[in-house]
Order: C-alpha cells, then structure tokens, then sequence
C-alpha cells in the first residue's frame, strides 16, 4: 500500500461525527502527526461553502487552497511513522482519488438524527452536499472499485466503549493500541485548524471521549425532508461497519 514505512491514515468523516476527538487520540501517541483538515481550503475555494462557512476567508487566506498540492503533501509527509489526517468526505469535491490506493482509508459516520440537528446550530439550512452522507456511499464504491476495504466505524461505538473501539481500530489499521488515546488535556491543540473556534468548544472543555446521550430535544422540522435523504445512506453506512 505505502511505497515507504510510513502508515498514512485518511479519515474521512462526516461534520459533527466526533472526527476532531478522533484527531486528538492519534495526537496523544509519541509516533504519531495530525493534520486537521487539509483539504479545507480547496473545498471552500471551489464551492459555494465560503459564502456560509464561518471564518471562510482566513481558512482560504491560511491554507493550501491547491488540492493536488495537499494530495502530494499527503502522500510524502514522512515527519512520523504514523500520519493522521483528519478529512471531510465532500471536501475531495472532483479530486483525482487515485492517491487513495496508497493510504489507509477509514471512514468515520454518526446518525444523522444526532448529527443533523448540531451541524445546524453552526451551518444554517444545511444541504445533503453539506454532510457528507452521499459522498460516503460514493467513497465506498470507488474504494471497492479499486478492491480496497475501507474500515467502517461509528461515532456512537465508539463514544459507548472507546477502549473496544479504538483497540479494533488500531488493529485494522496495523499499529499497536496506545492507551494514551483514551484522554488528553483539556484545551487547544496547535494542529488545530483556523476554524476552531467556529467548532471545537466541547473538544477544547473535554479531557477524553466524552460519554454518549441519547438526544433528547424534538428533532427540528426544517430538517426532517435531509434527514430523510440522509437515513438510507447511514443505513448502507452501518451495515459495513
């Protein structure tokens, strides 16, 4: 897979789908880097997305907004003998998705009647292209096109048992589990993207996974026609994972 000893992970997730406490676990192992989204400025600079994200211009302003330019930093960072990079599906846009034959792909998925309603606090009126559900299902069929397994988790499995979850994971991915990924400092992390603020405050007050509750607020009407779209593909999603 890796024409070096480097393991490349790409986590591609969904908004809102616990990815930033997932980037912060790998970070608290010593042979491990974390790159926070990469591929963020591209995305907002080849769609519609910066007139409605917040904090858009200083992601562009701060970023490499060239994708091909961040898709060879992805394949040769060599800084760590293990390398995460935290990605949005929808972020690969029209990509050239070749460079995935040789990282390791893990996709990251969330119910959407949990994961709608807490992206709307921050993206009003979200979008099916806004959340990712869709591009995972394409993601897995181009990854089974070129007879890659991608490995399947859930925000919810892990948050119930991260010591379980995160064993797996790591099997999977071919490394040794660390139990320095089951916690962290409270606070901010230097790879943290420009955007943080926007979006990590819980990230930023936890010291670990923090423990799963069912959402107990009444789902928003606005949001029931995405959530519709969004059930058949997390259906398709669960059934891999």
């Amino acid at each position: 897979m890796n024409r070096d000893n480097v393991k490349r992970i790409c986590l591609w997730s969904g908004p809102r789908n616990i990815s930033t406490a997932l980037m912060y676990s790998f970070a608290q192992r010593s042979d491990t880097k974390v790159y926070d989204e990469p591929l963020y400025g591209f995305y907002l600079r080849h769609s519609d997305a910066k007139v409605y994200h917040p904090g858009a211009e200083d992601v562009l302003r701060t970023m490499e907004n060239d994708g091909d330019k961040v898709i060879d930093m992805i394949l040769t960072s060599q800084e760590k003998p293990v390398i995460f990079f935290k990605n949005m599906t929808h972020h690969l846009l029209d990509l050239d998705r070749s460079f995935m034959k040789n990282v390791i792909n893990v996709i990251l998925t969330r119910d959407p009647v949990e994961m709608l309603p807490s992206f709307a606090k921050v993206i009003k009126n979200p979008t099916i292209e806004d959340v990712g559900y869709e591009k995972h299902i394409q993601l897995v069929a181009y990854l089974k096109d070129l007879n890659i397994e991608p490995i399947v988790i859930d925000s919810k499995k892990i948050l119930l048992d991260p010591l379980q979850e995160l064993s797996s994971l790591c099997k999977k991915i071919g490394i040794p589990f660390n139990k320095n990924m089951l916690s962290w400092k409270a606070g901010a992390r230097p790879e943290d993207g420009v955007w943080a603020k926007f979006w990590y405050t819980n990230i930023h007050n936890s010291e670990g996974f923090q423990e799963y509750k069912p959402k107990t607020d009444p789902f928003p009407e606005n949001l029931k026609p995405l959530l519709r779209r969004c059930k058949p593909y997390y259906k398709q999603l669960m059934e891999l994972v």
